[in-house]
């Protein structure tokens, strides 16, 4: 018994560096800038915005984490304004390659949309897909999609994004 139980320690010992090797430039704290097509409603604009995050090592090459943003938009036509836009996600990524990642999210959003005037703040789901390529151990280069649904309703939100960020 006393073996069984050695020998799944040593196992856990040598294996987690292995988890921990093979999804090594996913992992750890990272921060970004990001900027790429927006489209509410009817209307299209350019969106940007920074990101910050923090992914940890699950499982051999494979990656779950947290993500918020903060983003703003040129979508301003009819009486439409929109604005501030912040997000939290949950993001669960696949190491493709050793530099590749290929990842979904999904989480909460707020955008602060004006009609005439009137301003108010809409809550939503915030759902996407994307990879990331880890261009140095330290530096990545990102391209996503996110679809936003808001509440009550009124429509989605659909954003095409490309970043670049760093990892510590």
């Amino acid at each position: 018994m006393k073996t069984v139980i050695f020998a799944a320690i040593a196992a856990a010992v040598v294996a987690t560096p292995a988890i921990a090797q093979d999804a090594a430039p996913f992992t750890g704290p990272r921060a970004g800038v990001t900027m790429g097509y927006d489209k509410i409603g009817g209307e299209e604009g350019f969106a940007y915005g920074v990101t910050a995050g923090y992914d940890l090592a699950l499982a051999p090459r494979v990656t779950g984490g947290i993500e918020v943003s903060l983003g703003d938009t040129t979508v301003d036509d009819f009486g439409l304004d929109v604005s501030r836009d912040l997000a939290a996600s949950l993001r669960l990524g696949f190491v493709v390659t050793p530099r590749v990642l290929a990842f979904g999210k999904v989480g909460y959003a707020t955008t602060r949309f004006e009609v005439a005037g009137d301003g108010a703040g809409l809550e939503g789901v915030r759902f996407g897909g994307g990879l990331e390529f880890a261009a140095t151990p330290s530096t990545y280069i990102s391209a996503e999609y996110q679809r936003t649904e808001y509440e009550q309703n009124i429509g989605g939100r659909d954003a095409a994004m490309v970043g670049v960020g760093f990892r510590f």
